[in-house]
């Protein structure tokens, strides 16, 4: 049952409260307000500019792939570039470490702009800043995917010289033998890149026989398969996955699987219809995997009505250690929701009845990632702005995952940990909002997404909750910032409310686009701003509420 409560009140008559920016009574969005510095935003409104530090962090985790209503994708992914740029020559290590830890702590849907950030580190830094850059390498670059991104990204700003070989031969000698012999396993080959390329430009000197071996098959082939499996453990992956490929039986294919624990990918493409194949890839299978697989899990039959799987996937969904461990994104667990829910792939021909237990795993997965977020105990507006700008873009690059959309989502998170909340939406009127997190995210989205555009007024909120009588000690407001309509800008609009009810409300920004616009005033220490879909953003907007 949704716990949406509107807290209207009966004003008590009391006195004004002097707040510095009501001076301009009634100033348009479009001009600005005198003496606050502020810029003229794409839209033609004007707002703050975040610094370069709280840019970086916006384009580490909600990246520059789906561009914004009013910028293409190439030129926003200029503007990103350039501000990593100005954080690299303002402080070297400070971004490096931002780098390293918002990639290793999971906070990003992809892994991407962290490790294009990184390359331009390595590339472009002074001295200190390219050794940190090439150091951190092996823990922003996880996987060999992870490293051939790097390497696609890092030859636009550097060539091959003795620290980079070193680095990338480093990633190689000090990974353990038996990871290494899964990752050459895994990840064959991306962007144009495979281990082999890797390898020949780095030219690393193996740290064990182990290694010399993995390095002489990426190279130059395995010798013989024979049925015998080799004698080292650690080899005897390699075997398998050479085995496999000229396996003639599935259950061959399912014992090797069993016995050797080989990777999905690893598995030849004529045996990847095979249900006994997947079922058992399944109690292995990584979590990543799993959610990108459920469509072909259930297109194959072995998720279904009264199927066994079911139960196990469901419960691997739901498993919360699992998924901060495999550092699992909330985006990752809405995108595939989304389409698992639509029955059909968004690239392909593969269709499948979507199996109700594993949607509604999938729904408690996404609260899950976020990790346990403590409330802050106060009462809240959760205020989305549905305008039209919201509905264009895509965060992270994910298909059909608008800033708009978006915002219902990472609301609801908040909603679902507050007792006292209400949630209202915004263009250039108010629109009531009935979501809540009783009901499935996709209905959620598609209520927010089915809204018909308008234009862009962020002040709403407050006018509203002043109008309404609403008691509220804070405002979190989902937007691009791209307001321009309005007749009183929000900062006034909240030193307004401020005044009249007596109450010092906050207000919290979240940034769903990764553009250099705010409308927190940043001398303001009741405004804050944070990112949309930082998996740290509840509990930052819980603990800034609380105070």
């Amino acid at each position: 049952m949704s716990r949406q409560n509107n807290n209207l009140f009966p004003f008590r008559k009391l006195p004004k409260i002097e707040w510095p920016v009501t001076r301009t009574p009634n100033q348009p969005q479009n001009e600005p307000l005198f003496g606050y510095g502020q810029v003229q935003n794409t839209a033609g409104g004007y707002v703050w500019t975040v610094d370069d530090w709280m840019r970086l962090d916006r384009f580490l985790v909600l990246g520059s792939e789906g561009g914004t209503y009013y910028t293409s994708p190439r030129a926003l992914a200029l503007e990103n570039a350039e501000a990593v740029l100005r954080c690299l020559q303002a402080d070297g290590l400070r971004t490096v470490a931002r780098i390293t830890e918002v990639s290793t702590e999971g906070r990003a849907p992809k892994n991407s702009p962290a490790l294009f950030a990184l390359a331009m580190a390595a590339g472009l830094g002074d001295d200190p800043t390219r050794q940190a850059a090439l150091a951190a390498l092996p823990q922003v670059a996880r996987t060999g995917t992870h490293l051939f991104n790097f390497l696609g990204y890092v030859e636009q700003f550097r060539g091959w010289g003795r620290a980079l070989r070193r680095a990338v031969g480093s990633w190689y000698t000090e990974m353990p033998a038996h990871r290494l012999a899964y990752q050459t396993v895994k990840y064959r080959q991306r962007d144009g890149w495979t281990h082999r390329d890797a390898l020949r430009l780095s030219h690393p000197k193996a740290s064990s026989e182990q290694h010399q071996a993995i390095f002489h098959w990426v190279t130059q082939g395995w010798p013989s398969v024979g049925e015998v499996p080799h004698p080292d453990a650690v080899l005897r992956k390699i075997w398998a996955y050479e085995r496999a490929k000229t396996a003639s039986h599935e259950r061959e294919i399912v014992r090797l699987v069993s016995e050797h624990n080989l990777p999905w990918e690893a598995v030849p493409t004529k045996w990847l219809k095979s249900p006994s194949v997947w079922e058992a890839l399944l109690p292995t299978l990584p979590m990543t995997a799993l959610l990108r697989n459920l469509g072909r899990l259930s297109a194959i039959g072995l998720l279904g009505p009264l199927q066994n799987a079911n139960n196990l996937v469901a419960d691997r969904l739901t498993n919360e250690d699992h998924l901060q461990k495999a550092r699992i994104h909330p985006i990752a667990v809405l995108a595939a929701l989304t389409t698992y829910e639509q029955g059909k792939g968004m690239r392909g021909k593969l269709l499948w009845t979507p199996v109700p237990r594993v949607v509604d795993a999938l729904n408690a997965a996404f609260y899950l990632s976020f990790g346990n977020v403590q409330p802050s105990g106060k009462r809240v507006v959760l205020a989305l702005d549905v305008s039209g700008s919201m509905g264009y873009g895509l965060i992270a690059g994910i298909p059909g995952l608008s800033p708009r959309a978006g915002s219902a989502a990472m609301a609801l998170v908040t909603a679902a940990t507050e007792q006292d909340y209400t949630v209202i939406g915004f263009s250039h009127e108010l629109i009531p909002l009935n979501i809540s997190p009783g009901q499935r995210l996709n209905d959620a989205i598609r209520t927010v997404s089915n809204i018909p555009f308008g234009a862009t007024d962020c002040a709403l909120p407050m006018q509203w909750a002043l109008k309404n009588k609403v008691e509220a000690d804070a405002f979190v407001v989902y937007t691009d910032s791209e307001t321009w309509f309005g007749k009183v800008h929000p900062a006034q609009a909240l030193g307004q409310y401020r005044a009249e009810t007596g109450i010092q409300a906050k207000l919290a920004v979240v940034g769903m686009v990764a553009n250099s616009f705010s409308i927190a005033d940043p001398n303001d220490a009741g405004m804050l701003d944070v990112v949309g879909f930082d998996t740290a953003t509840p509990q930052i907007l819980a603990d800034f509420v609380r105070g």
